[in-house]
């Protein structure tokens, strides 16, 4: 069954690659403006506001991560970045300025279509349901405005750290997991769960006086996260074991981790066995026609939502 048609600018400056994108997304029922370059990018979008950007993240001049700024900057857009590195630093780097999801090339142009309908049925269903306003823990969240606010001043959310920060508001006191998440937030039945990491840490650094010392999104060891009203009380939050030093830095008993720095959901950190890091695949090739001659693989997709 075909999408209802949304409009999706694809920006990527290889022809081939722009061209089988393009055609997968028009078979799923998208309609589809191309551009080459970021200045390109950015006139189409002003002409004709995308319903969502995929976005290279390797363009000649202005590169992609520069475009997704200038984009968020002229209002919400869902935005896909393609890296043709699997680097997990350009990873990060890209959802940290606002990205919503990343393909790493090669990859399935299936999975990519995958991904543009998940993220756009995410955004339909919030604008569908908005649900009431919520005010909590100095915090005011109109779901109808797409507005949120703290201490009477507006936050500047993305698309998904919106979705994400609505979720948690929803679920005071309430521990949930990452796979809970990336399941009710994201929309997907599995996926690297450093994309949630990465998130709840920009949330952090917008909502909490100290994101080094969060007392609002608290992690909760071997679980996930916890939405506190109120600051807890010294000492609490923390399991046996573990102590959280002045400084934010994490120590535990002999016998486990010895001293993992000053943040203790860095994607990197899986010492714990109940945090375990997941690292994407490349999915395997099937052998579409055009899939190895521009890099793209055909088989199965990594963390897309099949719904």
């Amino acid at each position: 069954m075909h999408s209802i048609e949304s409009r999706i600018l694809v920006v990527d400056d290889d022809p081939t690659v722009a061209e089988v994108v393009t055609g997968y997304l028009e078979r799923a029922g998208h309609a589809v403006d191309l551009a080459v370059d970021g200045p390109a990018a950015l006139r189409a979008a002003a002409a004709r506001r995308p319903d969502l950007v995929v976005l290279d993240l390797m363009l000649p001049g202005m590169d992609g991560l520069e475009v997704c700024r200038r984009l968020r900057a002229t209002g919400p857009v869902p935005v896909i970045m393609l890296t043709a590195r699997g680097d997990e630093d350009d990873r990060i780097l890209g959802l940290e300025i606002g990205a919503d999801d990343y393909v790493t090339k090669p990859f399935s142009p299936r999975e990519l279509v995958l991904r543009v309908e998940s993220v756009l049925r995410r955004s339909r269903a919030a604008a569908a349901r908005p649900g009431p306003p919520v005010s909590r823990a100095g915090i005011t969240l109109d779901p109808t405005a797409r507005t949120a606010a703290k201490g009477g001043h507006e936050l500047a959310l993305t698309l998904r750290e919106f979705d994400l920060l609505a979720y948690l508001l929803a679920r005071p006191g309430e521990a949930i997991t990452r796979e809970r998440l990336m399941h009710e937030v994201w929309g997907w039945e599995f996926g690297d769960l450093s994309t949630v990491t990465v998130h709840v840490r920009r949330l952090r650094g917008k909502i909490e006086s100290d994101p080094a010392k969060p007392t609002l999104i608290r992690t909760v060891w071997g679980v996930g996260y916890r939405f506190e009203g109120e600051a807890p009380a010294e000492g609490a939050g923390t399991r046996p074991g573990v102590a959280v030093a002045a400084a934010g830095e994490v120590r535990v008993a002999a016998g486990s981790l010895s001293d993992v720095g000053s943040d203790p959901d860095h994607p990197r950190l899986h010492a714990d066995p109940d945090l375990p890091l997941v690292e994407p695949d490349t999915g395997a090739a099937t052998g579409l026609g055009a899939g190895a001659a521009v890099g793209l693989d055909t088989g199965a997709h990594h963390g897309a939502d099949r719904g």
